[in-house]
């Protein structure tokens, strides 16, 4: 055999490999990053104030939430081709009686835990313009917590559909309703201002908000190739932020690892052209503690002050 043939056969079948592997690698990441924009941690009841597990931090005692006040129940999910609903957890800040006239907050929350990870949030924005000043409404994506299912960019906007259609059913209106996207969060947030629903919320809060899904890739990935080898998302907040109309409050951490600042928050900061914004980059603040690195009064009277300027 011609040995010239012999050595081209070997380079061949190496490069053929290499290239199995290069496209077995980004096969991989495609699945484990579309896998790991949802981390969610699984619950057989909500322990809130009991809670022991990780926290960004811990407010002290003044913060406490009297137990007639908080309102644990279902919402009731459902996707335009699904013949069912997934019932997914929800808890509510405040009085019930109060919604109809009441300005509420809508708390959509980050990527990973459930609702008790996110619980000393919930009760700091409860606390915004005083203690029960507006009412907060949070819930548990599908598959987190004790909720039903698996979280995919769709369900988590049908998920944030359904706390709409309960608040709309307790009497609220567009205009006393305003909606806070923390991380991931900012996904669905940004949606429901972005596309009619039944209620368009009066205002819009993002704090540490992405670009895109592929933005997010490009700043992780060491590998010069298309972001569509890694993700499958189609999440834009940045080309959505183009139509939202309602006043947009910006927050983020100046020294933000997981989210960088300038490529993601800022993007969509830049891109809004609504009638009025406002930032807020804190200095010295990471991806998880822009409210005690800012300050919790500072951060209570900034949100309320914006709140407030909205009406």
């Amino acid at each position: 055999m011609d040995i010239r043939m012999v050595k081209n056969s070997k380079i061949s079948a190496f490069y053929l490999l290499a290239i199995l592997v290069l496209f077995s690698f980004a096969f991989e990441s495609c699945q484990r990053l579309d896998d790991n924009l949802f981390n969610p941690t699984k619950s057989n009841g909500y322990k809130l104030d009991d809670y022991s597990g990780e926290q960004d931090f811990v407010l002290d005692k003044s913060y406490k939430i009297d137990s007639s006040k908080i309102y644990q129940f279902l919402l009731y999910s459902r996707l335009p081709n699904e013949s069912y609903e997934t019932y997914i957890s929800a808890i509510y800040l405040g009085d019930l009686r109060k919604i109809s006239t009441d300005t509420v907050i809508l708390y959509c929350h980050g990527n990973k835990g459930n609702m008790d990870f996110y619980w000393q949030r919930a009760k700091l924005l409860a606390h915004v313009g005083g203690k029960h000043r507006y009412g907060l409404l949070m819930f548990d994506y599908r598959g987190f917590g004790s909720s039903q299912g698996k979280s995919t960019e769709a369900t988590i906007y049908a998920d944030v559909d359904a706390a709409l259609r309960w608040l709309q059913g307790y009497g609220l209106t567009g205009s006393r309703l305003v909606v806070y996207g923390f991380s991931l969060g900012s996904a669905p947030a940004t949606e429901i201002c972005y596309k009619a629903r039944t209620i368009s919320p009066s205002a819009l809060i993002l704090e540490a908000p992405f670009a895109s899904s592929y933005a997010m890739v490009e700043n992780s990935s060491k590998l010069n190739m298309p972001a569509s080898y890694y993700t499958n998302h189609q999440i834009n907040n940045a080309k959505k932020i183009k139509s939202v109309i309602q006043p947009f409050m910006w927050i983020h951490g100046k020294e933000d690892d997981f989210l960088s600042m300038t490529t993601q928050g800022k993007v969509v900061y830049d891109n809004y052209r609504g009638k009025y914004g406002e930032s807020h980059i804190i200095d010295g603040a990471n991806h998880s503690n822009v409210p005690n690195t800012l300050g919790f009064e500072n951060y209570k009277n900034a949100i309320y002050s914006f709140v407030t300027k909205t009406k």
